[in-house]
């Protein structure tokens, strides 16, 4: 029998604009601008919502950092931005 999920036991798959600014300790706007430059992957609509992809924000960040998987290079991180394309 699975077990239910509680949301706090986990991070939340998509994330919108105010809560990825919060959790990255910047403006809304700031998201804008990173989204622009590139440094942010690009949102994706789900119904009338605008929303990240958790899991390409981090792969985003770690690469940023030099310290995760290059998107090129790792096929699930490939697979994610397919999706999300």
């Amino acid at each position: 029998m699975a077990r239910a999920v509680l949301i706090g036991q986990r991070p939340p798959s998509f994330v919108s604009k105010a809560t990825l600014a919060a959790e990255l300790d910047i403006s809304e706007s700031t998201v804008d601008d990173y989204v622009q430059r590139g440094l942010l992957p690009k949102p994706i609509k789900i119904g009338g919502s605008v929303r990240w992809c958790w899991a390409q924000v981090e792969a985003a960040l770690a690469s940023m950092a030099g310290n995760g998987p290059q998107p090129d290079n790792d096929p699930f991180l490939a697979a994610l931005n397919e999706t999300a394309a």
